[in-house]
């Protein structure tokens, strides 16, 4: 094989249509485009979700809800993560290098889910209130 002598793939690469050229061709006169009207002429299209001048529907339906961009840097770890994590001593770092949030996350709470036996202290993370109760009650603390 050389580069002279290299060629695609038979039928990989299509000739692309040429419209336009008589009758013959089954695709003169008109060349595929019908007869008049705004999508038969040159440079003739409208923009996406035009409807001829009526109230596009993206208009019609009323706005509704917001999605705070904020929530995807918020994390949240259940009791049973933790019980299964087994460390001393828990921040955020411990838990990404653990798997148990994303990478992007900046704010972690405990959330009362499961049950926890052994003493935990938490460092830069949040707890709901039963959480803190059942963290506290096994003998761990937030800081």
């Amino acid at each position: 094989m050389e580069l002279n002598n290299l060629k695609p793939a038979a039928g990989s690469r299509k000739a692309r249509r040429r419209v336009g050229r008589g009758i013959g061709s089954g695709l003169g006169k008109t060349a595929g485009r019908g007869h008049k009207g705004q999508k038969s002429r040159s440079g003739g299209y409208h923009k996406v979700g035009f409807e001829g001048g009526q109230m596009p529907l993206q208009r019609r339906l009323p706005k509704r809800g917001f999605k705070s961009q904020t929530l995807k840097f918020n994390g949240e770890v259940t009791l049973t993560a933790l019980e299964k994590l087994g460390a001393a001593e828990v921040d955020l770092l411990a838990l990404k290098q653990a798997g148990l949030v994303g990478e992007l996350i900046k704010n972690v709470k405990v959330i009362k889910s499961g049950e926890l036996k052994r003493a935990v202290k938490l460092t830069g993370i949040g707890a709901t209130a039963g959480a803190k109760a059942a963290i506290e009650a096994a003998g761990g603390s937030l800081a």
